[in-house]
C-alpha cells in the first residue's frame, strides 16, 4: 500500500480492466456515481491515477486504464475518414491529433492491445468487439523504402498505425 502523503486522503476505489468502478470491493452500479468520480479522474506524471476536487484528492488503483471504448462509428472513407468512440460512461471522442490511437502488443504472445486517447493523459482501451469493427476501416500504406508496409487506420487526416506487414 503507498503511504499517504499531506492533503491526500484514503480513497479505496478501483477500476477494473473491464471499465468497471469498484468502491470498497463492491461494483458501482449507478453509471452517473462513476461519471461524477471520472469528471475528477486525473493522471499525474508517474503514472498514478487520482480523484481530484477542490477539497481533497485521492490516489486510486486502475488495472490497465481507466475507460472502455464500448462502441465505433465511422463516416467517410480514406483520408477524409472519421472514427468515432463510445467508452463505457457514454463519452464520444473522434480519433485524430487530440485523440491518437496507440496499440501495445503483450510481450509474451504479440497480442495487440489498443487504446485511444480520451483527455488529460486518460485512455479508453478499445474492446476487442470494436478493435474488429476498426480493423474494416483499415488501409495500407507502402512502409519507408526497405521497411515493411503499415496497416492502420485514418482518422481526421491522420493515420494511426496498427500492425505492419513482413514481407510487404
Amino acid at each position: 500500500m503507498v503511504p499517504l502523503v499531506a492533503g491526500e486522503q484514503r480513497f479505496d476505489i478501483r477500476i477494473a480492466r473491464d471499465g468497471t468502478w469498484y468502491h470498497e470491493g463492491d461494483p458501482i452500479r449507478r453509471i452517473e456515481l462513476s461519471k461524477l468520480f471520472a469528471s475528477v479522474l486525473r493522471r499525474d506524471e508517474a503514472g498514478d491515477y487520482w480523484l481530484v476536487t477542490p477539497a481533497e484528492r485521492g490516489r486510486i488503483v486502475v488495472d490497465d486504464v481507466p475507460f472502455v471504448a464500448v462502441e465505433m462509428t465511422a463516416r467517410g472513407s480514406g483520408e477524409e475518414q472519421v472514427l468515432a468512440f463510445r467508452t463505457n460512461l457514454d463519452d464520444w471522442v473522434e480519433a485524430g491529433p487530440d485523440h491518437p490511437i496507440r496499440v501495445a502488443h503483450d510481450l509474451e504472445t504479440g497480442e495487440p492491445t489498443p487504446y485511444i486517447a480520451i483527455r488529460m493523459g486518460l485512455e479508453a482501451r478499445i474492446a476487442r468487439s470494436v478493435y474488429y469493427d476498426m480493423v474494416n476501416h483499415c488501409a495500407t500504406t507502402n512502409g519507408p523504402e526497405g521497411k515493411e508496409a503499415e496497416v492502420g487506420v485514418w482518422s481526421n487526416g491522420r493515420f494511426f498505425v496498427l500492425g505492419r506487414l513482413s514481407g510487404a
